[in-house]
């Protein structure tokens, strides 16, 4: 009881709580912004890879859309953040929630591209022919016909994806950028008591996670209320 009354004290204190709340902000930022970013990419690099191989260009694309996801998605992100961080960003004057953001966007592209990619497949071939037959061009079809509904196929898998980012935020610590993990790390060393702090972290992780899982699923119920009409 007296260390739950030592936490409260040490939370409610002005410094602190302007902590968290840097922390709780900057941990959100990076994460939707990484979400943002990786979505681009994944568009990008999902359309590169379905796209014919019937010329040497195209074949081009696809291997480094290829080596590209290999890349990131063989690489732990704690070590991609800290090549990255140390040997890219170092030298360059960049805001550190800018710079981790797309860090954690560059990471995201290469899964939201798996994402993405098999939520074209799920949508009937014949809409890329009708699109085409109509006079669209191969990427204005993609963009304006078969994108949208391979959005709409992979909502869910997209909702995880940020809710995977959201814990992996966590890690940006390491780096000295205050995110929640470091605000409570903070609590922790200064009283000596590291599981009422670290309990009410993984609390707030918690019901962050429950509130991006509800939106998701008005977004769900939404857009198939949409596909009814």
């Amino acid at each position: 009881m007296e260390n739950l009354i030592t936490f409260w004290e040490r939370v409610t204190n002005p410094g602190t709580a302007q902590a968290i709340l840097l922390g709780l902000k900057n941990t959100l930022l990076i994460a939707v912004f990484g979400l943002l970013l990786g979505f681009i990419i994944g568009c990008v690099l999902a359309t590169i890879l379905i796209m014919p191989s019937d010329n040497v260009v195209s074949k081009v694309f696809k291997r480094i859309a290829d080596v590209y996801i290999a890349v990131f998605r063989g690489t732990p992100m704690m070590v991609q953040l800290l090549l990255m961080h140390f040997a890219v960003f170092m030298s360059v004057r960049i805001d550190p929630v800018v710079e981790v953001s797309l860090i954690f966007g560059f990471n995201s592209g290469a899964y939201m591209a798996e994402i993405i990619r098999s939520g074209i497949n799920a949508v009937d071939k014949g809409q890329m022919e009708a699109g085409r037959s109509l006079g669209m061009g191969y990427a204005a079809t993609m963009v304006r016909v078969v994108l949208p509904q391979a959005i709409k196929n992979v909502v869910p898998t997209i909702g995880n994806e940020f809710i995977s980012l959201l814990k992996e935020t966590s890690i940006v610590s390491v780096i000295g950028l205050a995110d929640l993990t470091r605000a409570f790390k903070a609590i922790a060393d200064s009283t000596f008591e590291y599981f009422i702090p670290y309990i009410a972290l993984a609390l707030i992780y918690f019901v962050l996670v429950l509130i991006i899982t509800l939106i998701i699923k008005l977004l769900e119920r939404r857009l198939a209320k949409s596909e009814k009409r």
